[in-house]
């Protein structure tokens, strides 16, 4: 669709779902149906150090094993329900004509994601207005109307456009998006033992750490992952991210929330994995499924179609971060805000990786986050100086290879109340992952030659890492390769590729 004639390419709207994730450098965020950054040594089966017991789970524990059920937002029942004016709904329908005349009533509930019953209140009134007329009657009902603009109704609807070029779902109030970020936190997600280590399937991890992970989890506050590199801390924080897609239930998402004139999107698909899509198809509310006979009005049903339903998000950012990130991004073209990734982040995880080494100093980035870490809110500014409270509702965790102390000070340490150290594998973690890397790669497990090649090249001036296993691996396999040989871990092949492995610079 695009604008009338004599409009540039820069006129086009921005819809919702159009993500500035990648262009801003966040890296894609791992779910419960596979991770786009497993390590070799999450490899496959069920291998876990931390001991399960064998009696049957008790009651409290098999209700703790299902996911959590969080109540969805509830469908608009009449204009006030929706937190919207009607000037609003007759905005969306303006700029919805302008980009594309001719459309039936219909169309505009299915674009707003609003019941028929509440546009056509927007529709009634433009009409009196004599800003839009019925360009074709229809044979059931106002709903398969088709509507035009008026000469007046054009120039009203370039001066909407104009003001702010948001096209798409209805936006829902602040005040709705805060209280179901309430109901969604990840404060209170039940853990359990068993539950974690099925969490941390095929990942070599001790029973004591695992513990500390649980009770973090059950605390609902933040995190600090410390430790020599190489050994885990990014692994360990998206697995507790899948812990709570699989035992934290599915939460909801608005594609934008409104705060007086001001919009702001939400939802980002780069970011959150839907988990509605084949409702939406049926509703004919996907672009790539057009509507059919079949397809039943928006206003039936009892979940506002203003939210998506998602998986809880695991949120990855790193090095590239910086304080302008956690800020709203305003489009000046376009004239509306997108969310900072925090706010992308709300109801999941948000990892701040390879902490102390963004652009940004530590101090700066620390005290960016004092309130929101004590106060569970952030305050944003609008670029009209307005300041307005959203809610702070992540697991955040801190990870980082550098010596804390060095970073942060007793003040923010006070406000982290989970502080994990992740060690160097000993020799018979090392020689486990070891052995789940070569079942991955379908090869015989040499383990005396693993246990001889860990005795030559660790001790006190050189600490095994977990990853070691993943790379000396590709390292061999890259040099069969080139050499057009089979792979297998022959003595000779393992002493090559050590002796190039751990070559000193």
């Amino acid at each position: 669709m695009k604008p009338d004639d004599g409009n540039s390419v820069a006129d086009a709207p921005q819809r919702p779902g159009e993500s500035d994730a990648v262009r801003s450098g966040t890296r894609i965020p791992d779910t419960a149906c596979g991770s786009l950054f497993d390590d070799v040594f999450a490899g496959p089966g069920a291998v876990a150090t931390a001991s399960v017991g064998s009696a049957p789970p008790t009651a409290a524990e098999t209700a703790s094993r299902r996911p959590r059920v969080v109540p969805p937002p509830e469908s608009p029942g009449s204009l006030e329900a929706s937190g919207l004016t009607l000037g609003q709904i007759g905005e969306l329908i303006l700029k919805q004509l302008y980009l594309e005349n001719g459309l039936q009533g219909a169309d505009f509930a299915r674009a707003t994601r609003l019941p028929f019953s509440i546009i056509d209140e927007g529709l009634r009134a433009l009409k009196e207005q004599r800003c839009i007329e019925v360009a074709a009657g229809g044979a059931v009902g106002r709903a398969s109307h088709r509507f035009s603009l008026t000469e007046l109704g054009r120039l009203r609807a370039r001066e909407v456009f104009d003001a702010c070029r948001y096209v798409g779902p209805a936006p829902v109030p602040l005040e709705q998006y805060i209280a179901q970020c309430r109901l969604q936190s990840v404060h209170g997600t039940n853990c359990t033992a068993a539950s974690l280590s099925n969490a941390f399937r095929g990942v070599v991890i001790g029973s004591e750490l695992l513990e500390e992970l649980g009770t973090a989890l059950c605390s609902g506050c933040s995190i600090f992952v410390y430790g020599p590199p190489g050994n885990g801390k990014t692994l360990i924080a998206k697995r507790l991210g899948r812990y709570l897609n699989t035992y934290g239930g599915e939460i909801y998402v608005p594609y934008a929330i409104q705060i007086d004139n001001s919009i702001i999107t939400v939802f980002d698909p780069v970011l959150h994995q839907t988990c509605d899509d084949a409702e939406l198809a049926r509703r004919g509310l996907l672009p790539s499924h057009p509507l059919s006979p079949a397809t039943p009005p928006v206003g039936e049903g009892t979940i506002d179609l203003r939210w998506r339903r998602i998986q809880r998000p695991v949120v990855i950012t790193g090095g590239e971060l910086t304080l302008d990130m956690l800020e709203l991004q305003y489009n000046r073209t376009g004239n509306f805000y997108a969310a900072p990734l925090h706010l992308k982040a709300n109801g999941g995880v948000f990892l701040i990786d390879d902490f102390g080494r963004q652009l940004v100093t530590p101090r700066e980035l620390l005290n960016r986050w004092i309130v929101p870490l004590e106060e569970r809110i952030d305050f944003l500014t609008l670029s009209t100086g307005r300041k307005l409270a959203v809610p702070f509702e992540q697991l955040i965790i801190f990870s980082t290879n550098l010596n804390p102390r060095d970073l942060v000070d007793d003040a923010f340490l006070r406000r982290i109340r989970n502080r994990i150290r992740i060690d160097a594998p000993d020799e018979a973690a090392f020689l486990e992952i070891f052995r789940l890397a070569c079942e991955e790669r379908r090869l015989t497990f040499p383990q005396d030659l693993v246990k001889r090649l860990f005795h030559a090249h660790f001790g006190p001036a050189r600490s095994p890492r977990s990853s070691d296993p993943r790379d000396l691996l590709q390292l061999a396999q890259s040099l069969c390769r080139f050499r057009q040989q089979p792979f297998l871990l022959t003595e000779d092949l393992l002493a090559e590729t050590a002796r190039r492995f751990f070559a000193e610079l």
